[in-house]
């Protein structure tokens, strides 16, 4: 119990670190996106570069060239409403899927761990990158790079990390269609360059059919709304970074058995890779050499959710409900970082 109640603390303490950070974000660098670097082969590096830092990128806070997507998704049927946290799977199968977030709020950049993707690329680790559009406009580099790579799904987070609990309906919508819109754009442009390259067009899907809740908040009525656009909504039942100051091999031993503890079958890591966390990816090894001694194996979130029964909820949080509701009064006005709330305009 003790150790339960110690892990509730650290993930205070990661949210305690966000606000520090976001509060110090004011400043953007100037330095101009661009291509990745290459190797000798001339293919793109997976290796980290200046402009994968955080604040290394200017702050673009203009809607996205294309509003809305071109492929609009189905309404889910009423009994896929509400939250995803693991899957029951019938045959008790040592099968998990690892998720990253990959975001920033309208007033700030962030950064994009290539040390995390280049693990999970190196070690054949398929993996859930679920990104915000204005991330992903912010990166498009690296997210043309991603596409191309058949292990990584890349699933929704929504515009500029928006609080589903707070936003009007308008700007709900806005933050998941913009991201679905500028996804279509970065996949036109990844398809065009391997063609004008002579290499054969990467197999993308024609948008995200997964999204994650901003903060793990939601309402009913939020929902709703986003069975009405077509997006399953995917949390998580195991938050692997606590706050603390991972860098530290011997932490991240520490952290990872932790988190290795908590994991059954069918379960749902949550990991970010916008480089807000110190660490994550020496705690993303330690984890992953943890289950693998444990005899876990690796899966995207959509083939975790085909092989048993998802386990859903009509609530959003991180290990217990009501544990993120204070983050409503931080982050803005419904936290995008904004003074003046967010509709999509």
């Amino acid at each position: 119990m003790f150790q339960i109640a110690a892990r509730v603390g650290r993930v205070c303490a990661l949210w305690v670190t966000v606000l520090c950070l976001w509060a110090v974000m004011q400043a953007v660098a100037c330095a101009q996106p661009g291509t990745p670097a290459t190797n000798g082969s001339g293919a793109a590096s997976w290796q980290p570069d200046a402009q994968d830092a955080r604040k290394a990128l200017p702050n673009n806070t203009a809607p996205p060239a294309q509003r809305e997507p071109a492929t609009m998704l189905p309404p889910l049927p009423a009994t896929d409403v509400g939250t995803i946290r693991r899957v029951a799977i019938a045959d008790g199968a040592k099968v998990v899927a690892l998720t990253f977030d990959l975001c920033e709020l309208d007033t700030v950049t962030t950064g994009c761990d290539m040390e995390i993707l280049s693990f999970l690329r190196d070690e054949h680790i398929p993996a859930t990158l679920f990104m915000g559009g204005k991330w992903m406009r912010t990166h498009a580099r690296r997210v043309v790079q991603i596409m191309g790579e058949p292990q990584f799904e890349i699933a929704n987070h929504a515009w500029s990390h928006g609080n589903f609990a707070l936003l009007s309906p308008a700007g709900l919508r806005a933050q998941v269609l913009w991201t679905q819109a500028q996804y279509e754009l970065l996949r036109q442009q990844a398809q065009s360059e391997a063609k004008a390259q002579g290499r054969a067009e990467p197999a993308i899907a024609p948008v995200p059919t997964l999204f994650r809740l901003p903060y793990g908040r939601c309402n009913d009525q939020a929902l709703q709304a986003l069975a009405n656009l077509g997006v399953q909504v995917v949390q998580w039942d195991v938050v692997a970074e606590s706050g603390a100051d991972n860098t530290r091999i011997e932490h991240a031993r520490h952290e990872a058995h932790l988190v290795a503890s908590q994991v059954r079958p069918g379960s749902i890591l949550l990991f970010h890779a916008n480089l807000v966390p110190k660490g994550s990816a020496q705690l993303l090894r330690e984890t992953v050499a943890e289950l693998r001694a444990k005899g876990y194996r690796f899966v995207t979130t959509s083939a975790l959710l085909g092989m048993g029964k998802p386990q859903r909820t009509m609530n959003g949080y991180f290990t217990s409900p009501g544990d993120n509701k204070a983050l409503d009064s931080q982050f803005g006005v419904d936290g995008t970082g904004r003074h003046t709330p967010f509709n999509g305009n």
